[in-house]
């Protein structure tokens, strides 16, 4: 194979790679509406069943590919970055939305794909931070924070510290995750199964210390539950990890941010939220965003990693 021809090719590899990114960011969008939709169960219950859910989704595929399981044979430094990512950020985002208000602990939260975009500049092959990429971000990131202010007077009071503190950790956690995972890329996405089930597992050890079981109260709220599970908690994070290890990753922090603005328009689609001027602020610049981060990806000039 010619040079440029490899080059091609790998580009196209990275350019679908960062489309099954861009499925995880739309299936997140959905999170919300299937969470309302599954009435009362408390939220370590609901992450322990979903990412059961989401973790044998992965391992039916074993069934016909067996081999695919010898991809939860790995040193433990990947195994504390699986579960530390997925349960590790979850268990913070939980705990921060019980010591801060809703509105306040989402947006601090969401400044992790702002994170990626800055972490991801010391992956080989970057070719440094892009300011293209960074103005991208900002943009995202104002037009989250319009969405928010649009929703809730946000007064970040003195009193919520902890749960402040807890969701910027959250941040900080799943910003790592996202870029750490495309240093190794090296290991199959199958791997991703075992980390949902362990995250399963210390979700069930949470919730029998700290909650009370709530079983979802009729067929719709278990449908919404196995939905959860098989999409924004199980299919969504096979999707990322191809993304963040095969992608453009710094793109795929830009466009994060329309998860937020697509979770609310589905909302009100259902019937859960009405709409609202700060919405349509939000997706003007949250669009922007994207674009100016597409665009500088399709002049950058760097070669796309192997995965």
């Amino acid at each position: 194979m010619t040079a440029p021809a490899s080059i091609s090719t790998l580009r196209t590899q990275s350019a679908t790679a960062t489309v099954a990114g861009f499925g995880a960011i739309l299936l997140w969008s959905l999170l919300a509406l299937f969470t309302a939709a599954s009435g009362t169960v408390p939220p370590f219950q609901l992450a322990a069943m979903t990412f059961l859910i989401g973790g044998l989704c992965g391992c039916a595929t074993w069934i016909v590919r067996p081999s695919r399981a010898r991809a939860l044979i790995q040193p433990w430094p990947v195994w504390l970055l699986g579960v530390g990512g997925l349960f590790g950020y979850h268990a913070l985002y939980f705990s921060a939305l019980r010591l801060a208000p809703p509105a306040e602990a989402g947006l601090i939260n969401y400044l992790w794909p702002l994170l990626i975009v800055l972490f991801s500049a010391r992956l080989p092959g970057s070719g440094g931070l892009r300011p293209g990429h960074l103005i991208g971000a900002v943009l995202g990131l104002a037009g989250v924070a319009a969405l928010f202010a649009g929703r809730a007077d946000l007064t970040f009071a003195a009193g919520a510290l902890p749960g402040y503190a807890a969701s910027l950790a959250a941040a900080f956690v799943w910003a790592g995750y996202s870029v750490l995972s495309a240093r190794v890329g090296q290991v199959p996405t199958d791997a991703v199964a075992g980390f949902c089930l362990a995250t399963a597992a210390l979700s069930l050890a949470c919730h029998l210390a700290f909650e009370a079981t709530v079983w979802p109260a009729d067929a719709v709220q278990w449908g919404a539950v196995l939905l959860l599970g098989l999409g924004p908690v199980g299919a969504a994070f096979y999707l990322w990890d191809i993304g963040c290890k095969r992608g453009d990753v710094r793109l795929l922090g830009v466009t994060a941010y329309a998860a937020p603005v697509l979770s609310t328009l589905i909302l009100v689609a259902a019937g859960y939220a009405s709409p609202s001027p700060a919405l349509a602020v939000a997706c003007l610049l949250i669009v922007a965003g994207a674009l100016t981060a597409m665009r500088t990806s399709r002049t950058a000039r760097t070669v796309p990693k192997r995965g």
